[in-house]
C-alpha cells in the first residue's frame, strides 16, 4: 500500500499540468493516473488516447502565460513542428452570415501581442509530460474504486495496487463514474448539434486572423494552424476549423466526399481566404453543456472537462479548465507553505472550499457567456436576429464594451484591469 498527498486521475493536458504544479510549486507528493499511454496507438485501443488526440485549441492570452511560469512554454514546440512556432492569433473577425453584424478585433487595438496561440492539444500533452519528472506517473491504468474516510481517500487500480491520499482530483474529462461515486452530480444540457472537426488550406495566407462565423447551421470556426494535408504541407495558408451545425446535418456533411464538403463549407464561409483548397479527414463530437453542481466534496476535487463540459463557441472550455489547475496550485501552495505541522493534509475542507471559492466567480462567468452565445447565435426568430447584429455592431465601436469582450476571451474576465500595454502590463503577468 502506497500514500502519497495527492492522486490525480486523467493524465490528459490538464492532469499532466497540474501533476507537475503541484509537485514542483507546492512540494507535494503526486501520483498521476492515467488509463492510456503514449506507446499505446489510440487506433488500436478503445481507451481514449490524450497522446494521440487530433484536436486543435486556441490557447488564450492568460493560458499561454500561466503555461509558461509553470515552466511549459509553448513556443518550444518549434522543436517538434520542424522550427515553425505555433501561430499567434492577432486578430479576430467575427460576423453573422447573411446579415450586417460584424465585430473586427486586432491585438494592436489592445496594445497586446496576441489574443492567443493555436495548438496540437496531442503535442501539448507530449510537451508538458517532457517538462515534469517531479511527480509518479502510474498507466495504464484504471481507478474501479474510490473510498473516502475521514482522514484519507483509498483508491483501488484494476490491478489490484491500493493508493492512499489526502486529496483526490478527478482531472478525467467525466469520461469514467468517478465523479458519481465521490457523490458529485451535474446538469446536462444537450444542445442537439455536433462539432466537425478538420482542418483545411486556403488560397490566401491566414496572416495570423481567426473566424468565428455565425450560420444558419450554427457557428464556424476557422483558426490559425498550418498542418498537412494529402502529404501537402500548409505554408502560412492553413487553418484548424470546428464546424457546428444540428446533428442531421452533420450527419449529411459526414457522408460527403471531400469535394462536395469543400463545396459546402465554402458556401457557409465565403471567400475571405480564397478558395479552400483542401481538407483533413474529419472527425465529429456532440455538443452539450454538463458542469458539476459542486467542484469540491469530501477530498476531492474536479478540474477541467471533469467540472465543466462547454460548447466550443468563443473558444472557453479548455482555457477555463486550464484555470482551474492554477487556482488549485495556488490554493496548495499557499496552504503548504503556512502550514505549521510537519505533515500537510492537502485535502483538508479549508483546501477543498478555497478551491471551490476560488472558481465560482470565474466559472459561472464563462459558462454564461458561452451558453448565451449558442442560443443567441443558434436561433433563427427575427428579432433576436435583428438584435444580436445590432450586439455586434455596437460591440464593434464602443471601446468599453470591446474591452470586456477581450478581457472575458483572454482568461482576464473576472480581473478589473483593462487589457493594455505590452508584455510589462498588469495582465501579461498574471
Amino acid at each position: 500500500m502506497k500514500s502519497v498527498d495527492v492522486v490525480i486521475v486523467g493524465g490528459g493536458i490538464v492532469g499532466t499540468v497540474l501533476a507537475k504544479g503541484i509537485a514542483e510549486q507546492a512540494g507535494l507528493q503526486v501520483t498521476l493516473i492515467d488509463a492510456s499511454h503514449p506507446t499505446i496507438n489510440s487506433s488500436a485501443s478503445s481507451t481514449f488516447n490524450p497522446f494521440t488526440d487530433t484536436r486543435v485549441i486556441a490557447l488564450a492570452r492568460r493560458t499561454v502565460n500561466e503555461l509558461a511560469q509553470l515552466g511549459i512554454e509553448v513556443d518550444r514546440l518549434a522543436k517538434t513542428l520542424h522550427g515553425q512556432v505555433p501561430p499567434d492569433i492577432k486578430h479576430i473577425e467575427v460576423t453573422d452570415k447573411g446579415h450586417i453584424g460584424l465585430v473586427d478585433l486586432s491585438c494592436d487595438t489592445f496594445n497586446i501581442d496576441a489574443f492567443g496561440q493555436v495548438v496540437s492539444l496531442s503535442a501539448l500533452t507530449h510537451l508538458a509530460a517532457e517538462a515534469g519528472s517531479s511527480y509518479n506517473t502510474i498507466a495504464p491504468a484504471k481507478v474501479t474504486t474510490v473510498e473516502r474516510h475521514q482522514a484519507f481517500t483509498q483508491v483501488t487500480l484494476d490491478n489490484g495496487d491500493v493508493i492512499h491520499t489526502k486529496l483526490l482530483v478527478l482531472a478525467d474529462g467525466g469520461r469514467s463514474t468517478l465523479s458519481q461515486q465521490v457523490g458529485i452530480s451535474k446538469t446536462v444540457t444537450d444542445y442537439q448539434q455536433t462539432a466537425i472537426v478538420f482542418n483545411v488550406h486556403t488560397q490566401l495566407p491566414h496572416n495570423h486572423k481567426a473566424y468565428e462565423r455565425f450560420t444558419e447551421s450554427g457557428p464556424l470556426a476557422f483558426l490559425p494552424f498550418d498542418s498537412e494535408i494529402n502529404q501537402t504541407k500548409a505554408s502560412g495558408n492553413g487553418f484548424s476549423v470546428v464546424w457546428t451545425v444540428d446533428t442531421e446535418n452533420a450527419n449529411n456533411l459526414m457522408a460527403m466526399d471531400d469535394t462536395d464538403f469543400i463545396d459546402a463549407l465554402q458556401s457557409a464561409f465565403g471567400y475571405r481566404q480564397g478558395r479552400i483548397l483542401r481538407v483533413s479527414q474529419r472527425s465529429c463530437y456532440p455538443l452539450a453543456l454538463v458542469k458539476a453542481e459542486n467542484v469540491a466534496t469530501h477530498r476531492t476535487v474536479v478540474v477541467g472537462n471533469a467540472a465543466q463540459a462547454l460548447h466550443p463557441i468563443a473558444g472557453q472550455g479548455f482555457n477555463l479548465g486550464l484555470r482551474d489547475i492554477v487556482a488549485l496550485i495556488e490554493v496548495l501552495k499557499t496552504s503548504s507553505t503556512k502550514s505549521e505541522t510537519s505533515e500537510f493534509d492537502a485535502g483538508a475542507f479549508a483546501i477543498t472550499h478555497a478551491y471551490a471559492k476560488s472558481r465560482t466567480a470565474d466559472r459561472d462567468a464563462t459558462v454564461l457567456l458561452t451558453d448565451t452565445l449558442v442560443r443567441t447565435f443558434s436561433n433563427h426568430h427575427f428579432p433576436l436576429v435583428v438584435g444580436r447584429n445590432m450586439a455586434l455592431l455596437t460591440l464593434g465601436v464602443l471601446p468599453n464594451a470591446k474591452n470586456a469582450f477581450v478581457r472575458q476571451t483572454t482568461g482576464y474576465g473576472h480581473y478589473k484591469n483593462k487589457i493594455s500595454g505590452t508584455n510589462n502590463n498588469v495582465d501579461a503577468q498574471r
